[in-house]
């Protein structure tokens, strides 16, 4: 068949960073995220054009995944940025936001854009050798024998979700169920390698936040049990209540024509062939005395009734998401065959319940061993439940990434305004070798080092979301917001009480300076290097493994898009 029209040639567009379409378009996305960032940032609605689900979010793992950019560069970056949140789940706009700053700050010096990948890189190395050192002023040491640090990751993920609709009893209430749901999920007994266990989220919308729980075990929707029938379940002689687990459906379906021919000789009722069937299977089950059955898929009601007359609960309509966790749970393998069965696939239970929650009725299991738990999560709305559920998935894999890596970085903006401090430090201090090494100079190794510092603070600046004056001071490189109305001459020890992070007050003399726009100093002493000194109740943390690498992403990204000589469209 012939063209209807000629085939457009490639399109060749040389250095895409010069264009002005690509500029504006990297400005709109930074100031977008930027407005979203921290607990005041600005919310977004999020819709197509034809209607349908509107989703209101601050959160970059939404807002990324429902945008579309026609722009090859910020796909880059998008890319980049939503491949650190699979990963890590937390520090989404940090590393994004980040990203676009060092690309705007680095391609506006007069320095060749292999020259500044060069000296990034070892700022990248510098700033990640003293995140990773005892002497870092940044961060602090996770002790899992106290709960205090742990309340503070949490919380500070909450608390940074706006749209979650919050406030300060609802946030306490659910960071502390965050934190015993993720402890269930620690196992009591390690050998060689510890696994943790899973927290599954049950939906309950229109209900208010602190009616949310965690509960050990497993909730399955289940309207149609009743009371009676638990009373009289099934159990074993030593009281555990056996369990076969069924990933295959039980509803006695014929079979597949796709899977071949088969032949029926007259007379026999294939139907009844299949039923008498699957009631061989509950004679064994009963004989096994099996008290409880879970189907993935649907059991035959005829099936359902003999195994209730025989006091064995019959679940259906199970779901693929509860198979690997009940697995887990109960130590059942799941079966996938109603032709072959093994009483070594069963597994047990200690009991099972009924809990109501609102006008939904649930199937409690409760196991031997809780590695796996259901955290009941309430909230007003369908749009806010949906924030919180992203928020507590995040907080989760928060403690997940702490558990393995102890450590946590200082939130509030302080992280990033010390880090730009100590680089400054460090830079003016850097032996002519190193020039010689990055075959730079060493004007343009304080130019690219001053762009990458202002990269860090202008995250920091983003807090900062009500025009209020932003202050660093000179002994712990911290961030410090001044309420909005002041003016820049005033007395800053009487505006300010706290860091953004919340460790440092202003009992001693910092020799407070404005942010923005101005070149930092050297840091004169890290703040943590007293081990007897005491943390507060409340501070902001970030988490350490999300950070650095949302540090890592966002420069290496920028690197990436700075070194893009040309973009090649098919136009066809």
């Amino acid at each position: 068949m012939s063209r209807l029209e000629a085939k457009k040639p490639l399109l060749f567009i040389s250095e895409p960073l010069t264009k002005d379409t690509v500029s504006q378009s990297l400005s709109l996305l930074s100031a977008i995220l930027k407005s979203c960032y921290g607990p005041a940032g600005r919310l977004k609605q999020l819709h197509n054009g034809v209607g349908g689900y509107v989703c209101t979010t601050s959160q970059s793992s939404a807002i990324l995944s429902r945008i579309s950019v026609s722009q090859p560069v910020l796909s880059v970056l998008t890319a980049s940025v939503q491949n650190h949140i699979s990963r890590f789940s937390d520090c989404g706009l940090f590393t994004a936001i980040l990203c676009c700053s060092l690309i705007e700050n680095f391609k506006s010096l007069n320095v060749a854009s292999c020259t500044v990948i060069k000296i990034s890189k070892h700022l990248l190395t510098l700033c990640m050798d003293y995140l990773k050192s005892e002497a870092c002023g940044c961060r602090v040491s996770v002790d899992f024998s106290s709960l205090k640090t742990l309340l503070c990751l949490v919380r500070s993920v909450l608390t940074s979700k706006p749209a979650c609709m919050l406030n300060k009893p609802e946030v306490d209430h659910l960071t502390t169920l965050i934190l015993k749901a993720f402890m269930f999920t620690v196992p009591c007994h390690v050998e060689t390698t510890a696994v943790l266990g899973k927290c599954i989220i049950v939906p309950v919308k229109g209900r208010r936040v602190v009616d949310s729980t965690v509960l050990p075990g497993l909730l399955i929707e289940t309207p149609e049990i009743q009371l009676a029938n638990l009373l009289a379940v099934k159990r074993t002689c030593s009281n555990m209540i056996k369990i076969a687990l069924f990933c295959v459906s039980m509803s006695g379906d014929l079979f597949n024509p796709e899977e071949g021919t088969i032949t029926v000789h007259h007379g026999i009722s294939l139907e009844m062939s299949e039923l008498n069937q699957l009631l061989d299977v509950g004679k064994q089950l009963v004989n096994d005395e099996v008290g409880l059955v879970v189907c993935q898929k649907v059991i035959h009601p005829s099936l359902k009734q003999y195994l209730k007359e025989n006091r064995v609960i019959a679940v259906d309509r199970a779901g693929l998401s509860l198979m690997e966790p009940l697995s887990r749970m109960t130590g059942s393998k799941p079966i996938a065959s109603i032709h072959s069965l093994s009483p070594s696939c069963y597994g047990s239970l200690k009991d099972v319940r009924i809990e109501s929650f609102a006008s939904k009725h649930f199937l409690h299991l409760i196991p031997n061993d809780t590695v796996v738990c259901s955290l009941v999560l309430c909230n007003r709305n369908e749009t806010a439940w949906d924030e919180l559920k992203r928020a507590c998935e995040t907080a989760e894999h928060v403690l997940q990434l702490t558990i393995k890596e102890p450590l946590a970085l200082l939130g509030g903006g302080c992280t990033e305004t010390h880090l730009a401090s100590y680089i400054r430090h460090k830079s003016c201090s850097l032996s002519t070798s190193s020039f010689k090494d990055m075959d730079c100079s060493q004007t343009q190794y304080q130019l690219v080092a001053d762009g990458f510092c202002r990269s860090l603070e202008s995250v920091a600046c983003s807090l900062n979301h009500d025009g209020g004056e932003i202050l660093t001071d000179m002994v712990y490189g911290h961030c410090w917001f001044v309420p909005s109305g002041f003016p820049s001459v005033s007395n800053w020890s009487d505006l300010v009480s706290k860091c953004g992070c919340g460790i440092n007050g202003n009992a001693e003399n910092l020799n407070w300076r404005l942010l923005q726009g101005q070149f930092g100093s050297p840091v004169i002493q890290g703040c943590l290097k007293d081990p007897s000194v005491k943390l507060p109740d409340f501070l902001t943390l970030d988490c350490f493994a999300a950070k650095c690498s949302g540090l890592q992403v966002a420069l290496e990204t920028a690197n990436l898009i700075l070194d893009l000589s040309y973009v090649i469209k098919d136009q066809n």
